[in-house]
């Protein structure tokens, strides 16, 4: 049985990996923290430095959120997509130091005062949210020095700015669900931060192991000081 295409940002996360079905799922390992999503032995947590308060935004199943909140960081993560958020809960009840919410990456900021002193997103809310009405909330939410870090998929030449996301969900049903994703070369990543009052931008690819698939852009920056 095809289930119904979703009709609103919300539903479709609901249903977008790594939500694998109805029942059971299957634990996330969460034995390392990841940028890319590749067994690859990239970069990990260091990248955030040695932060005591961490938010991440849309962590989907949570692992990244699980391995910080083991190592000794209070974490807050924030998605979107209720059901993920309900997922994530179950998977990691024992884990005293991680609490998620349920909420839009903006609204939350908006709403929550405190600060954190890294805000960090693995292909999650950062690549679909505006970053003209993100970033300012972000520098908004960060400790003075703090890191802001997140990655998305490398862009195929010519792909930047606002881009109409496809899949299985979008394609082929009745639906006139339009999902966006806001993605940029390292220079125009690096540009739009320093332009929001960010400092100390760094923004690079790991590349695939397969030379012949995008790789993963990861960009890092501080608030000021």
């Amino acid at each position: 049985m095809t289930s119904a295409a979703p009709t609103t940002p919300a539903e479709y996360w609901d249903k977008y990996k790594p939500y694998r079905g109805e029942g059971d799922q299957p634990w996330p390992a969460a034995r390392a923290f990841d940028w890319t999503g590749l067994a690859d032995g990239g970069p990990g947590a260091e990248v955030l430095g040695t932060p005591a308060t961490a938010l991440d935004l849309g962590p989907a199943e949570g692992g990244n959120a699980a391995v910080l909140a083991r190592a000794g960081v209070e974490v807050t993560a924030v998605d979107f997509s209720a059901v993920q958020v309900e997922r994530a809960r179950r998977f990691w009840a024992d884990e005293p130091r991680l609490t998620f919410v349920h909420a839009e990456a903006c609204a939350f900021l908006d709403q929550d005062t405190r600060r954190f002193d890294a805000i960090y997103s693995t292909w999650g809310a950062v690549w679909f949210t505006d970053p003209e009405e993100l970033f300012p909330r972000v520098a908004a939410r960060l400790a003075p020095g703090g890191t802001f870090a997140f990655s998305h998929r490398e862009p195929a030449v010519g792909q930047y700015g606002a881009q109409e996301m496809g899949g299985k969900w979008l394609e082929g049903r009745e639906t006139e669900l339009t999902v966006w994703r806001w993605q940029y070369g390292p220079e125009q990543w690096a540009d739009i931060l320093k332009r929001h009052g960010f400092t100390a931008v760094d923004a690079k690819v790991l590349p695939h192991p397969d030379p012949a698939a995008l790789g993963t852009l990861l960009i890092t920056a501080q608030a000021a000081l």
